[in-house]
């Protein structure tokens, strides 16, 4: 319980614009994507690292629990102050790019920096930052770190880490630490920036993030595949890539998806279509371009497809992505609560994983209509069930993911383990694994004030 002492000290550091108490904040900082409740004490807005300092050394010192937070838009309430105390929200000062280094092809930024808005900047100057998780038009860079964000350019980019140089943050104590350097070949001592990515703010406090950048590529394609079931399109997927395509994207939607498309937006799909892949190539030159879609477009045909389409402008671009930018919210024909998970599977085993979601869906009389990042491996799994059907919704989340760990797969491949997942940890853990863990929380965070009750600790 925050004491009026408390709130006195923490208001000498940060002055009284940047501390609130009141119900409006309290309730406006409570929720994120998961529609989950959990009220902080109070509001912090820092004003810089030396602030985050002061306010994590004395909630160190009076047992304080202390939440990090971006845009609160995840969707495993990561940024929820599951024990009360304190949210720090950094949106409102901590938001700036602080250095384009056209040279050394960096970007220094700090945490509230929208992920959409570094992303312009940088093409501006002809270069180029991949990871686009589908909340790039609001969720933060710090957020994006701590969650090890992806998106659809992972595919052939790879995800946040591969792009984080390094990380000033904050330890629970006050310590300001640097970990990591802008060079690209670094290994005196530990990789503590490696760490603290999709530390989901259980360790440190970020401050400022260095990130690589690459240069922009000046040509782009968008493709579609149309397969007769999901089986042939989750074969074509690993196949493809395995004959030396290196897409962009590589998207994916089963035939509930399809279905709902259809029936809620108008989308203009092919009813009978079991399985579409949509996704984008890029390259420096016209033949490179070619060469991809070439590529993709035998394999696909080799693997059962029906039907190939290459956008050939912006226009027929977009209406190939519209389908997939529309899945979350045209599947709601199936029920009025979704619980939607994000597991990844090496690619080979997609068929197999899909078969066995479905085969669970079936048993509970579920719809489990399924899309994402079959390019990666990452299959957004949205198990679709009337409010009354919570417990059987989340006996059957269990099994998904023992069947995913049994495939040599993981819990979560971009969304976190936050609160949501945390009761799942030892599915994908041994005791052994989870002890380390909590080694490592206790080094950075004896205390555990820096969001408690995340990932299990």
């Amino acid at each position: 319980m925050i004491r009026k002492r408390d709130i006195k000290a923490l208001t000498k550091i940060v002055g009284v614009e940047n501390i609130y108490s009141d119900k409006a904040h309290r309730l406006a900082y409570s929720y994120d994507a998961t529609r989950t409740r959990y009220e902080p004490d109070l509001v912090i807005f820092p004003r810089d690292e030396s602030d985050i300092s002061a306010i994590l050394s004395y909630c160190n010192q009076n047992g304080i629990s202390v939440t990090p937070r971006g845009a609160g838009s995840g969707f495993t309430g990561g940024s929820l102050p599951a024990e009360g105390g304190i949210v720090l929200a950094m949106e409102k000062h901590m938001n700036r790019i602080l250095e384009i280094d056209t040279e050394n092809m960096v970007a220094v930024v700090q945490p509230a920096v929208i992920n959409m808005e570094l992303q312009r900047a940088v093409e501006e100057v002809g270069l180029f930052y991949p990871p686009d998780p589908a909340s790039e038009e609001y969720s933060t860079i710090g957020g994006n770190v701590s969650e090890n964000a992806g998106g659809m350019r992972a595919a052939k980019y790879g995800i946040t880490k591969d792009y984080v140089m390094a990380l000033r943050a904050v330890r629970a104590n006050g310590d300001i630490i640097q970990a990591g350097k802008r060079t690209i070949k670094d290994v005196a001592g530990y990789n503590i920036a490696g760490i603290l990515t999709a530390s989901e703010g259980t360790l440190a406090i970020l401050s400022e993030i260095t990130l690589k950048l690459i240069p922009k590529p000046k040509y782009k394609r968008s493709y579609m595949g149309i397969f007769p079931n999901v089986e042939s399109a989750m074969s074509a997927v690993f196949k493809s890539l395995a004959k030396g395509a290196n897409p962009v994207a590589m998207e994916f939607l089963d035939a509930l998806v399809i279905e709902a498309l259809i029936e809620k937006l108008g989308v203009n799909l092919p009813k009978d279509a079991g399985g579409i892949l949509i996704g984008d190539v890029d390259g420096n030159v016209p033949e490179e371009i070619e060469f991809q879609l070439e590529t993709l477009r035998g394999s696909f045909f080799e693997n059962g497809a029906v039907e190939f389409r290459v956008a050939e402008g912006d226009e027929e671009s977009k209406e190939l992505w519209f389908a997939r930018r529309n899945a979350s919210q045209s599947i709601t024909i199936y029920g009025n609560k979704k619980l939607n998970e994000d597991i990844s599977v090496p690619r080979s085993r997609l068929p197999e994983a899909l078969k066995m979601i479905y085969e669970i869906g079936d048993r509970y009389n579920f719809k489990i209509p399924c899309f994402g990042h079959a390019g990666d491996g990452n299959i957004h799994v949205n198990v679709m069930i009337d409010i009354s059907q919570i417990e059987s919704g989340h006996r059957a989340i269990e099994e998904i993911f023992k069947g995913v760990v049994e495939m040599g797969g993981t819990l979560s491949g971009e969304h976190g383990i936050g609160t949501s997942k945390a009761p799942f940890m030892d599915i994908a853990f041994s005791e052994e694994e989870l002890r380390l863990f909590r080694d490592i929380k206790r080094a950075f965070d004896p205390n555990n004030i820096l969001n408690p009750s995340k990932m299990g600790f």
